[in-house]
């Protein structure tokens, strides 16, 4: 863990937890992307979690629990709840924030395990659709293992090198690809497992039928062309929205649907579209619909600057902008070596509105309510508008088999 703290005697400043993304597979709280000297300025104690990753954390085992990345950030929050006041933070006032994975945590943190009361609000940057079936993580696991030649253990495991594990956790995804509508998530040999313990159902199912996380409050969102960074190196003439769309769950019902929704839009733009749609952008709805229809406090937001035209914006490039960092490794690869102009003026804007989420429960825009979808739209000027995964969420909510 780091901490970051102003130092506040009285022991009062809000505090905010970080869980980074990685898939699952990889990431670290240790990344320079993640300094957090500017978000602390702005009065907060921030505080960013490493947590197990790859088959030591998501990966089956016959003798351990599941999800023992999210037990491990359980664990941590536990740590803050115990200890933080020593740092200036108030242990009542504590906000969950994350990007991807460490956002698709935070959902699962939200319904289901033992974190009650070690958090009080919530911001979802780009939460994934990354909850599997129990026998489903079984089975792709035990592909792993049976490479490998051992049993599913956690001594047989732990006598291996993770060089080991490494050279062969991709391979399902192989399997996985050549009939994509037989799984879940067909994309990563990991993902948080629905395993009775943990969680039950996917978040925005529990958060629909029980209402659960009502009493959370919730600030989520997705980037506007989140699948651009999987995207962009693609010779456009090979797009084919149709298999992707059946990569992801949907038929070529849905792909007419899609072209009647936005008509004039290229193949390559529509395979991107579904894509970030299947991926993030319709998970990040699904949590802010179900959070709000039960009564929650939530806001929905979507990240829509444009720096890199090739990248438009893509998965990962709200994440600069949240910590005020765009020299680091990431804000390298999305922004360039040349700081934009803009990035300081947009970057302010959205720390100003994390820390006040953060301190009050109000980021600076109407919440999202059935009555009045509204969101903010993080462009220069940033600006509040009808819901902007509107029009998508209409193909994907009335079909009724291709909404998890």
């Amino acid at each position: 863990m780091n901490v970051w703290t102003p130092r506040s005697e009285r022991g009062d400043l809000p505090v905010m937890v970080w869980l980074h993304g990685g898939g699952f597979i990889g990431g670290s709280a240790n990344s320079p992307d993640f300094e957090g000297t500017a978000l602390a300025r702005q009065g907060v104690v921030l505080v960013t979690v490493n947590y197990r990753v790859g088959y030591e954390g998501f990966g089956w085992v016959a003798d351990a629990p599941c999800n023992r990345g999210v037990l491990d950030q359980i664990a941590a929050l536990g740590w803050v709840q115990e200890n933080i006041a020593a740092f200036g933070g108030d242990p009542g006032r504590v906000t969950v924030f994350g990007q991807s994975a460490g956002a698709s945590s935070i959902a699962a943190l939200m319904c289901g395990g033992d974190s009650h009361g070690l958090f009080q609000r919530t911001i979802a940057q780009s939460p994934g659709n990354v909850f599997v079936p129990f026998d489903e993580a079984r089975a792709v696991s035990k592909m792993i293992t049976e490479e490998l030649g051992v049993q599913p253990t956690a001594e047989a495991l732990a006598a291996l090198s993770p060089e080991a594990i490494h050279a062969v956790q991709w391979n399902p995804v192989l399997v996985m690809s050549a009939e994509p509508s037989a799984w879940s998530h067909p994309h990563s040999p990991y993902a948080c497992v629905l395993d009775g313990e943990l969680l039950d159902e996917r978040p925005w199912a529990a958060m629909r039928r029980t209402g659960a996380g009502r009493s959370i409050d919730l600030l989520c969102g997705a980037t506007a062309e989140e699948a651009r960074i999987f995207t962009a190196g693609q010779d456009p003439a090979e797009a084919d929205p149709v298999r992707a769309a059946r990569s992801m769950g949907l038929d070529t019902a849905e792909v007419r649907d899609y072209r009647r929704a936005f008509p004039g839009i290229t193949d390559a733009d529509l395979t991107t579209l579904i894509a970030s749609d299947a991926m993030f952008r319709m998970p990040a709805r699904w949590c802010a619909q179900a959070h709000a229809g039960s009564g929650g406090r939530t806001y929905l937001y979507e990240f829509a600057w444009v720096g890199n035209p090739a990248l438009g914006a893509c998965h990962g490039l709200d994440v600069p902008f949240t910590f005020g960092v765009p020299t680091g490794p990431l804000g390298a690869d999305l922004l360039g070596v040349a700081v934009p102009d803009e990035f300081e003026t947009l970057s302010a804007a959205m720390r100003d509105a994390w820390v006040s989420f953060a301190t009050t429960g109000d980021p600076g825009w109407p919440r999202y309510e059935p009555d009045d979808w509204l969101a903010r739209v993080w462009e220069l000027p940033p600006a509040v508008r009808a819901d902007p995964t509107a029009t998508s969420g209409a193909i994907w909510d009335c079909r009724p088999n291709s909404r998890p």
